[in-house]
Protein backbone atom coordinates (compact mmCIF):
# COMPACT_ATOMS: atom_id res chain seq x y z
CA UNK A 1 0.00 0.00 0.00
CA UNK A 2 2.74 2.20 0.84
CA UNK A 3 4.38 1.44 -2.56
CA UNK A 4 1.38 2.47 -4.59
CA UNK A 5 0.61 5.99 -2.87
CA UNK A 6 4.32 7.16 -2.73
CA UNK A 7 5.03 6.33 -6.69
CA UNK A 8 1.48 8.08 -7.41
CA UNK A 9 2.90 10.84 -5.75
CA UNK A 10 6.21 10.79 -7.16
CA UNK A 11 4.33 10.81 -10.81
CA UNK A 12 2.38 13.85 -9.18
CA UNK A 13 5.61 15.45 -9.14
CA UNK A 14 6.51 15.31 -12.76
CA UNK A 15 9.17 12.77 -13.95
CA UNK A 16 12.61 15.06 -14.65
CA UNK A 17 15.14 15.99 -11.96
CA UNK A 18 13.88 18.75 -9.31
CA UNK A 19 14.74 19.48 -6.31
CA UNK A 20 11.85 18.88 -3.66
CA UNK A 21 11.08 20.59 -0.06
CA UNK A 22 9.71 17.24 1.66
CA UNK A 23 7.98 17.65 4.84
CA UNK A 24 7.39 15.17 6.97
CA UNK A 25 10.52 13.45 5.50
CA UNK A 26 10.96 11.45 8.76
CA UNK A 27 7.39 9.78 8.83
CA UNK A 28 6.57 6.63 7.14
CA UNK A 29 4.80 7.53 4.39
CA UNK A 30 7.25 10.52 3.96
CA UNK A 31 9.79 8.19 4.32
CA UNK A 32 8.91 6.06 1.44
CA UNK A 33 8.26 9.29 -0.78
CA UNK A 34 11.67 10.63 -0.17
CA UNK A 35 13.51 6.77 -0.89
CA UNK A 36 11.70 6.89 -4.64
CA UNK A 37 12.49 10.77 -5.15
CA UNK A 38 15.79 10.05 -4.31
CA UNK A 39 16.26 6.61 -6.46
CA UNK A 40 14.92 8.66 -9.29
CA UNK A 41 17.89 11.34 -8.97
CA UNK A 42 16.19 14.69 -7.54
CA UNK A 43 17.23 16.93 -4.87
CA UNK A 44 15.47 16.19 -1.74
CA UNK A 45 15.33 18.62 1.27
CA UNK A 46 13.20 16.88 4.41
CA UNK A 47 12.01 18.65 7.33
CA UNK A 48 10.66 17.19 10.17
CA UNK A 49 10.16 18.23 13.56
CA UNK A 50 10.81 15.06 15.10
CA UNK A 51 8.03 15.57 17.66
CA UNK A 52 7.46 12.60 20.47
CA UNK A 53 3.90 11.19 19.09
CA UNK A 54 5.69 8.40 19.13
CA UNK A 55 9.21 7.30 19.82
CA UNK A 56 11.43 9.15 18.12
CA UNK A 57 13.53 6.19 18.15
CA UNK A 58 11.16 4.99 15.18
CA UNK A 59 11.65 8.44 13.17
CA UNK A 60 15.34 8.66 13.75
CA UNK A 61 15.83 4.90 12.25
CA UNK A 62 13.49 6.41 8.60
CA UNK A 63 15.59 9.45 8.37
CA UNK A 64 18.75 6.79 8.61
CA UNK A 65 17.50 5.48 5.26
CA UNK A 66 16.98 8.79 3.53
CA UNK A 67 20.78 9.90 4.88
CA UNK A 68 22.04 6.82 2.64
CA UNK A 69 21.52 9.24 -0.44
CA UNK A 70 23.94 12.17 -1.15
CA UNK A 71 21.29 14.03 -2.60
CA UNK A 72 19.66 14.20 0.55
CA UNK A 73 19.61 17.56 3.29
CA UNK A 74 17.67 17.30 6.77
CA UNK A 75 16.46 20.27 8.25
CA UNK A 76 15.29 19.46 11.95
CA UNK A 77 12.61 22.34 11.96
CA UNK A 78 8.93 23.51 12.66
CA UNK A 79 7.14 23.61 9.22
CA UNK A 80 4.92 26.87 11.01
CA UNK A 81 8.21 28.83 11.07
CA UNK A 82 7.63 30.92 7.94
CA UNK A 83 10.72 32.49 8.27
CA UNK A 84 12.59 28.87 8.18
CA UNK A 85 10.89 27.63 5.21
CA UNK A 86 11.66 30.87 3.00
CA UNK A 87 15.55 30.59 3.89
CA UNK A 88 15.19 26.63 3.19
CA UNK A 89 13.30 27.36 -0.04
CA UNK A 90 15.83 30.11 -1.17
CA UNK A 91 18.76 28.40 -0.10
CA UNK A 92 18.02 25.02 -2.68
CA UNK A 93 16.07 26.94 -5.29
CA UNK A 94 13.30 24.79 -4.44
CA UNK A 95 11.25 23.79 -7.71
CA UNK A 96 8.08 21.89 -5.56
CA UNK A 97 6.89 21.37 -1.91
CA UNK A 98 5.46 17.95 -0.93
CA UNK A 99 3.74 18.23 2.12
CA UNK A 100 3.49 15.25 3.96
CA UNK A 101 3.98 16.80 7.53
CA UNK A 102 1.18 16.97 9.91
CA UNK A 103 -0.15 15.74 13.97
CA UNK A 104 -1.42 12.37 13.21
CA UNK A 105 -3.97 10.25 14.96
CA UNK A 106 -7.70 10.29 15.01
CA UNK A 107 -8.47 9.45 18.48
CA UNK A 108 -5.24 11.81 20.24
CA UNK A 109 -6.52 15.16 18.24
CA UNK A 110 -9.44 14.94 20.76
CA UNK A 111 -7.16 14.48 24.15
CA UNK A 112 -4.52 17.60 21.88
CA UNK A 113 -6.33 19.47 19.82
CA UNK A 114 -4.01 22.25 20.13
CA UNK A 115 -1.17 20.05 18.94
CA UNK A 116 -3.42 19.81 15.54
CA UNK A 117 -4.07 23.53 15.33
CA UNK A 118 0.11 23.94 15.51
CA UNK A 119 0.98 21.46 12.85
CA UNK A 120 -1.73 21.05 10.84
CA UNK A 121 -3.37 24.60 10.40
CA UNK A 122 -0.96 26.74 11.26
CA UNK A 123 1.65 24.49 9.40
CA UNK A 124 0.13 24.07 6.33
CA UNK A 125 -0.63 28.18 6.50
CA UNK A 126 2.86 28.73 6.70
CA UNK A 127 3.77 26.73 3.94
CA UNK A 128 1.12 28.19 1.71
CA UNK A 129 2.43 31.52 2.19
CA UNK A 130 6.12 30.72 2.22
CA UNK A 131 5.40 28.86 -0.82
CA UNK A 132 3.68 32.33 -2.19
CA UNK A 133 6.79 34.44 -0.97
CA UNK A 134 9.39 32.25 -3.44
CA UNK A 135 7.26 31.98 -6.09
CA UNK A 136 6.30 28.00 -5.75
CA UNK A 137 3.43 27.31 -8.14
CA UNK A 138 2.35 23.46 -7.17
CA UNK A 139 1.93 21.88 -4.11
CA UNK A 140 1.40 18.23 -3.46
CA UNK A 141 0.10 17.70 0.26
CA UNK A 142 -1.63 15.37 2.41
CA UNK A 143 -5.32 15.68 3.42
CA UNK A 144 -7.24 12.57 4.49
CA UNK A 145 -10.07 10.19 3.79
CA UNK A 146 -11.27 11.21 7.73
CA UNK A 147 -12.91 14.58 6.06
CA UNK A 148 -15.79 12.08 4.74
CA UNK A 149 -16.89 12.21 8.44
CA UNK A 150 -20.29 11.15 8.94
CA UNK A 151 -20.93 10.42 5.39
CA UNK A 152 -23.02 7.40 5.03
CA UNK A 153 -23.13 7.11 1.30
CA UNK A 154 -20.39 4.39 0.43
CA UNK A 155 -18.49 3.79 -1.75
CA UNK A 156 -16.77 7.77 -1.06
CA UNK A 157 -16.09 10.30 -4.18
CA UNK A 158 -14.06 12.79 -4.64
CA UNK A 159 -17.60 14.84 -5.29
CA UNK A 160 -18.82 14.04 -1.97
CA UNK A 161 -19.62 16.10 0.95
CA UNK A 162 -16.97 16.43 3.22
CA UNK A 163 -19.47 19.40 5.44
CA UNK A 164 -19.70 16.81 8.57
CA UNK A 165 -16.51 16.35 10.55
CA UNK A 166 -16.34 14.60 13.47
CA UNK A 167 -13.13 14.93 14.97
CA UNK A 168 -10.52 17.61 15.48
CA UNK A 169 -8.41 15.79 13.09
CA UNK A 170 -10.74 15.55 10.16
CA UNK A 171 -11.51 19.37 10.96
CA UNK A 172 -7.77 20.47 10.28
CA UNK A 173 -7.76 18.35 6.89
CA UNK A 174 -10.83 20.24 5.68
CA UNK A 175 -9.46 23.39 6.54
CA UNK A 176 -6.24 22.43 4.33
CA UNK A 177 -8.60 21.01 1.37
CA UNK A 178 -10.38 24.87 1.61
CA UNK A 179 -7.46 26.78 2.28
CA UNK A 180 -5.67 25.71 -0.43
CA UNK A 181 -8.20 26.23 -2.83
CA UNK A 182 -8.35 29.92 -1.35
CA UNK A 183 -4.72 29.72 -2.13
CA UNK A 184 -5.48 28.99 -6.12
CA UNK A 185 -7.83 31.19 -6.61
CA UNK A 186 -6.29 34.20 -5.19
CA UNK A 187 -2.65 33.63 -6.31
CA UNK A 188 -2.92 30.48 -9.19
CA UNK A 189 -1.05 27.93 -7.13
CA UNK A 190 -1.69 24.07 -8.19
CA UNK A 191 -2.34 22.55 -5.02
CA UNK A 192 -3.23 18.58 -5.19
CA UNK A 193 -4.65 17.29 -2.00
CA UNK A 194 -4.27 13.24 -1.57
CA UNK A 195 -6.90 12.14 0.83
CA UNK A 196 -5.22 9.10 2.07
CA UNK A 197 -6.71 6.12 3.89
CA UNK A 198 -4.79 3.86 6.23
CA UNK A 199 -1.59 3.36 4.98
CA UNK A 200 0.75 0.34 6.08
CA UNK A 201 4.19 -0.69 5.40
CA UNK A 202 7.58 -0.59 6.53
CA UNK A 203 8.50 1.56 9.45
CA UNK A 204 4.58 2.24 9.93
CA UNK A 205 3.46 3.94 13.30
CA UNK A 206 2.77 2.01 16.58
CA UNK A 207 -0.56 3.53 17.06
CA UNK A 208 -1.48 1.81 13.40
CA UNK A 209 -4.28 -1.96 14.12
CA UNK A 210 -1.79 -3.73 12.41
CA UNK A 211 1.13 -2.66 14.88
CA UNK A 212 -1.23 -3.06 17.82
CA UNK A 213 -2.40 -6.76 16.90
CA UNK A 214 0.78 -7.95 16.76
CA UNK A 215 2.00 -6.50 19.59
CA UNK A 216 -1.52 -7.84 21.57
CA UNK A 217 -0.57 -11.74 19.61
CA UNK A 218 3.03 -11.45 21.01
CA UNK A 219 2.41 -10.78 24.15
CA UNK A 220 0.22 -13.59 24.44
CA UNK A 221 3.06 -15.69 23.30
CA UNK A 222 2.51 -15.88 20.07
CA UNK A 223 -0.48 -18.21 20.69
CA UNK A 224 -3.47 -17.70 18.14
CA UNK A 225 -5.89 -19.28 20.70
CA UNK A 226 -5.10 -17.25 23.38
CA UNK A 227 -5.28 -14.03 20.81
Amino acid sequence: LVLSYTTFITRLLLSFRMRILLTGSAGMIGMHTGQLLLERGDEVVGIDNFNDYYDIKLKEARNKELEKFDNFTLYRADIADTKKLISIIQKHKIDMICNLAAQAGVRYSIIKPFSYEHSNNAGFLSILEAAKACDIKHIVYASSSSVYGGNTKIPWSETDSTDNPINVYAATKKYNELLAKVYHNLYGMKLTGLRFFTVYGRYNRPDMAAWLFADAWKRCGGDNRQF
